[in-house]
C-alpha cells in the first residue's frame, strides 16, 4: 500500500466541566463529545527515506515537527522502527482555533492511516494509548464512535453505545477569532472560581458511566472522578444523554454546559455576541464548543437549519455550516 486518504472529523462539547488543574499542568475535565460531519481531509504518501513532511491547504497550520500529524507519525515511525517515511497532506475544512479539535482528529487520523499504510496491525486501545502521548482530545478520534463520555484531560473514552442511531442537526457559527486553548485554561484558573460557580460534578458522569472506560490506566480514571467537596450542577451529564436519547429538546437545553464560556467571552467579546444572537433567532440550545470559538446550536431539522443558515450566511464575521452527527 503506498497511498491512504482519510476524513478527519470534528467534533462538538455538548457538556463541558472543568474540575481542576493537575500536578502535570492539564486539567481533569468531564465532557460529552459529540462526532460531526465537518471534516479535514488526510493524505497519507509513503516515503523510501525515512522523512516526515507536512503540508496543507491553510498557511495558518504548521507544517514542521510542531503539528499534531507530525508528531503522530514520529511517535509510531520511532516506536516501530519504521524504516519508511510519509508525506501528510492535510486539506483544511475544519476551522482553527474553532474549539472542534481540528487538530487533535489530524492526529488521530495519521495514527489511523499509519496503522494501515505501515501494516502494524495495532488496535484501538493501543493507538488510544499513543494518543494520550500527543494531545488531550486525541483519543476520542481513535475510536469510532458518534459519542462518548470524556474524563480525565481528555483520554479517558466512554463510548455511548445507546446514542448510536441518534442523528441531530447544528447549525455552527464561528466568529473570525483564533482562540488558544492555553490561554483560556490559564484564564479560568486565574478566576479562581467558586466550586459553585465551576459546576463541578460529582456523580453525574460517575453514575452514567458503570462500564469499563477505555482508559489508558484505571488509576487516571480514579484520580479523575475525584472531587471532594465540591457541588453537583443544576446540568447533569447523566440526564443529557437520556434526554439525546430520548430527543427531549427541552431537556436537552437545560443540561447543555460549557463552563469555559464565561472566562472565554471575557476575553473574545465577539464569540459571546454570536451566542446572543442565535439566543436572539429563537434558538434554545446555544453552546461554545470546547474553549471556543464555535458556537452552535442544535436544531429540530434540516429545514429549518437551511432556514437560519440563509439568515446568517452572508455575514462577513463569521463563518457558518450547517452539519450533522457522524
Amino acid at each position: 500500500m503506498k497511498k491512504v486518504i482519510l476524513d478527519s472529523w470534528a467534533k462538538l462539547n455538548l457538556y463541558l466541566v472543568v474540575i481542576n488543574k493537575r500536578k502535570d499542568n492539564y486539567h481533569n475535565l468531564e465532557s460529552l463529545f459529540e462526532r460531526i460531519k465537518l471534516s479535514d481531509k488526510i493524505v497519507l504518501q509513503n516515503r523510501d527515506d525515512k522523512l516526515i513532511t507536512i503540508s496543507c491547504t491553510s498557511k495558518e497550520v504548521p507544517q514542521d515537527s510542531s503539528n499534531l500529524a507530525y508528531k503522530a507519525a514520529e511517535l509510531l515511525q520511532k516506536k516501530y522502527k519504521v524504516n519508511q517515511g510519509v508525506d501528510i497532506h492535510i486539506v483544511k475544512r475544519i476551522p482553527i482555533g474553532s474549539g472542534m479539535g481540528g487538530g487533535s482528529s489530524n492526529a488521530a487520523t495519521v495514527l489511523l492511516g499509519l496503522n494501515r499504510l505501515w501494516g502494524l496491525k495495532l488496535n484501538k486501545r493501543q493507538l488510544a494509548l499513543y494518543a494520550a502521548k500527543i494531545g488531550s482530545d486525541v483519543p476520542f478520534f481513535v475510536y469510532d464512535t458518534a459519542f462518548a463520555l470524556v474524563k480525565g484531560r481528555g483520554d479517558i473514552i466512554y463510548p455511548l453505545k445507546e446514542l448510536k442511531s441518534k442523528k441531530f442537526w447544528h447549525l455552527l457559527v464561528i466568529p473570525r477569532v483564533k482562540i488558544a486553548t492555553p490561554l483560556i485554561y490559564r484564564k479560568w484558573d486565574e478566576a479562581k472560581l467558586t466550586p459553585k460557580e465551576r459546576l463541578t460534578p460529582s456523580t453525574a458522569i460517575k453514575s452514567c458511566c458503570r462500564r469499563m472506560p477505555l482508559s489508558v490506566n484505571p488509576e487516571q480514571a480514579n484520580e479523575a472522578s475525584e472531587s471532594k467537596g465540591l457541588t453537583t450542577p443544576k446540568a447533569s451529564a447523566k440526564i443529557l444523554v437520556s434526554a439525546l436519547k430520548a430527543r427531549n429538546f427541552s431537556l436537552i437545553s437545560k443540561n447543555i454546559h460549557n463552563s469555559l464560556e464565561q472566562v472565554t467571552f471575557l476575553e473574545y467579546p465577539e464569540v459571546n455576541r454570536v451566542k446572543d444572537k442565535l439566543v436572539q433567532m429563537g434558538q434554545e440550545t446555544v453552546l461554545m464548543s470546547g474553549s471556543g470559538s464555535t458556537v452552535f446550536c442544535l436544531i429540530s431539522s434540516r429545514k429549518e437549519g437551511i432556514r437560519l443558515y440563509k439568515q446568517l450566511k452572508n455575514n462577513r464575521l463569521t463563518q457558518v455550516f450547517l452539519t450533522r452527527t457522524r
